[in-house]
């Protein structure tokens, strides 16, 4: 059974750092893009960063683009988002999901985390 859990919101200060955690199960990383994504209230999800474990290959957002850094790890199964001078827009729920290699859409998600961000 495919499995994704995210872990490692919570609360940050504008300027602050948070590292989110996808833990997954049930499936080979290097068979998977993992992406993250956000959804604050009243707007729609948007993409944030995906990673293609096989051959490391990342992707980011522009409104994300040298803050954050998304990381795997295949011994550990778990993909990272590494945020870090977060921002208030930064505030969401955000959650990870994964795209089956040959695939266009990610067929897989995981719970979400809250992340806010405010002084």
């Amino acid at each position: 059974e495919v499995q994704l859990q995210a872990s490692g919101g919570g609360l940050a200060q504008p300027g602050g750092s948070l590292r989110l955690s996808c833990a997954v199960s049930g499936f080979d990383l290097d068979d998977y893009t993992i992406g993250w994504f956000r959804q604050a209230p009243g707007k729609e999800r948007e993409g944030v960063s995906c990673i293609r474990e096989r051959d490391g290959s990342s992707t980011y957002a522009d409104s994300v683009k040298g803050r954050f850094t998304i990381s795997g790890d295949s011994a550990k199964n778990t993909v990272y988002l590494h945020m870090s001078s977060l921002k208030p827009e930064d505030t969401a729920v955000y959650y990870c999901a994964a795209k089956p290699r040959g695939s266009f859409r990610y067929e897989y998600w995981g719970q979400g985390t809250q992340v806010t961000v405010s002084s």
